[in-house]
């Protein structure tokens, strides 16, 4: 049988009163510019941080821990880099490069 006591449906719509106030509330937290833009700017440093792992390893090898004497994990040891100074090579030709690029802007822009 239904709920006919006038108390007892006050309650119950203060109750839902009170979820749909939250629900609301955690609605608006989420779509908020504000939370948004966090959100984005924590997506984007972890992807970065994932980036540089990634070419660290593929530069360096991947990181080798060897268990100290009774205190834990010493700090990691690289192996020989193989593919690190070519890869340091390209880095070089690309700075040298933008580098003369804009030096022949700045210089077309000055006639």
């Amino acid at each position: 049988m239904a709920d006919t006591d006038p108390d007892a449906l006050e309650r119950k719509i203060e109750r839902t009163r009170a979820e749909l106030a939250r629900t609301v509330d955690a609605i608006a937290d989420r779509v908020s510019p504000k939370r948004v833009a966090e959100r984005g700017v924590e997506k984007a440093k972890a992807n970065a941080r994932d980036f540089v792992t990634s070419v660290e390893d593929m530069v360096l090898g991947p990181r080798t821990y060897a268990p100290a004497d009774g205190e834990g994990e010493q700090p990691a040891e690289y192996p020989a880099p193989g593919i690190a100074p070519v890869l340091i090579g390209i880095g070089v030709v690309v700075v040298v490069g933008a580098a003369v690029v804009l030096l022949r802007r700045r210089s077309r822009r000055s006639r």
